[in-house]
């Protein structure tokens, strides 16, 4: 029987690499998306054929616990274990401090923070033995980048969740998180060219990830060769001078 993943925010992005990779490496996957309802099912029928594993794909938005819960009783109709939990989901509100409103900056929090919380806490009876990595951001840990200071507050705190999850749910389940640089993904698909040849000479590697570069980190994090890996946040940047 395959191993299990569930990925959230699997439709585009770091998300997306997730899913192709756990697919290309042998495991059912279950991914949730918030929009693109065509993509997604595009996605997974795709991979299914390709890799010959389950894939599944639902529309769930990780603010709402009732989506939550009809995933969980999706998913328990299913398997009855899941063995990596991936939280990707995420959004950005960049905007002058002056123009930010306190609707934004909770709308913010309550994706890219209190979202993976209520993932875990739903499903974690469903991950016995299993691994949870938490997708954060460089900027959750040295930004002076006003206009993100949302997102950048909510990174933060998935960090601080992660190290106190790994305490909370060890031994038997391993946290930890990735902290990526820049990545060339949708979200960052509309920066001023100026800006991203700006930021790129500020990186070692003189450019911005590739998605499935990050996914490939995730994946060791979820896996036994990470065995003895845990409340970490893995900064890959790049080398950010």
């Amino acid at each position: 029987m395959n191993k299990v993943v569930l990925i959230t925010g699997g439709s585009s992005g770091i998300g997306e690499a997730c899913v192709r990779l756990y697919a290309k490496r042998g495991y059912d996957v279950i991914f949730t998306y918030l929009k693109n309802t065509n993509r997604a099912l595009h996605l997974s029928q795709k991979l299914q054929e390709k890799y010959g594993v389950h894939i599944f794909a639902y529309q769930v938005d990780v603010c709402q616990d009732e989506d939550i819960k009809r995933l969980k009783a999706e998913i328990t109709k299913e398997y009855d274990k899941i063995d990596v939990i991936v939280n990707n989901a995420g959004i950005a509100r960049d905007s002058l401090f002056c123009d930010k409103t306190e609707k934004d900056f909770m709308e913010v929090l309550n994706t890219n923070l209190i979202g993976p919380f209520r993932i875990v806490k739903c499903l974690i009876d469903l991950v016995r033995g299993g691994t949870i990595v938490n997708v954060g951001s460089t900027n959750g840990i040295d930004s002076n980048y006003s206009y993100s200071m949302d997102y950048d507050a909510s990174k933060a705190g998935l960090h601080i969740l992660t190290k106190d999850l790994a305490v909370a749910l060890g031994p038997d389940i391993r946290v930890n998180a990735v902290a990526p640089g820049w990545v060339d993904t949708p979200m960052n698909a509309l920066l001023d060219k100026e800006y991203i040849q700006d930021e790129e000479k500020k990186i070692v590697l003189n450019r911005f990830a590739h998605p499935v570069e990050i996914a490939e980190v995730i994946y060791f994090l979820s896996s036994k060769k990470a065995s003895y890996i845990n409340g970490a946040v893995i900064v890959v940047d790049g080398g950010r001078k």
